[in-house]
């Protein structure tokens, strides 16, 4: 609307596009549009895009079962999957979608992000790692500038 505004006023294309920090070649389309329609020709037609499956409330509904966990929705391990989400999301609202897009779903209108578990060793034993680090790292080491043939 700034162009439009400057656009009324007579400044001239170029002035207008160093002004909005867009190219010469766009405010020309602009212009042609606001020669046409005015202002209203150059509102905006809204997101592009297919309209989502789910309303508002359901996913509200969808947002607070996934928070809840899985382990709470019947899984196993309290681990989310896209197909996970996926079953979760059909159960919850009666809406289907493959398991591959509902990663669209959970960032796009949920605003969630991929997080990945840290895969530790449940034998893990910090204690004997920080020995190891200490005392036989250090003997296993090539000293320093030593050369190999």
């Amino acid at each position: 609307m700034r162009a439009a505004d400057l656009l009324e006023r007579g400044v001239i294309p170029a002035e207008i596009a160093r002004r909005v920090g867009v190219a010469h070649q766009v405010v020309s389309e602009w212009r042609k549009a606001w020669r046409q329609g005015g202002r209203e020709a150059l509102r905006s037609a809204g997101p592009a895009g297919r309209k989502s499956k789910l309303s508002a409330e359901q996913l509200g509904q969808v947002e607070n079962a996934l928070v809840n966990g899985a382990a709470a929705n019947g899984y196993q391990t309290d681990v989310w999957t896209l197909p996970r989400v996926a079953e979760v999301i059909q159960h919850v609202t009666g809406v289907s979608y493959h398991p591959g897009h509902v990663w669209y779903v959970l960032r796009d209108q949920l605003d969630w992000t991929c997080q990945r578990p840290a895969r530790r060793a449940i034998e893990r034993n910090d204690a004997a790692i920080e020995r190891w680090v200490k005392k036989r790292w250090p003997q296993l080491k090539k000293p320093r500038g030593a050369r190999t043939r």
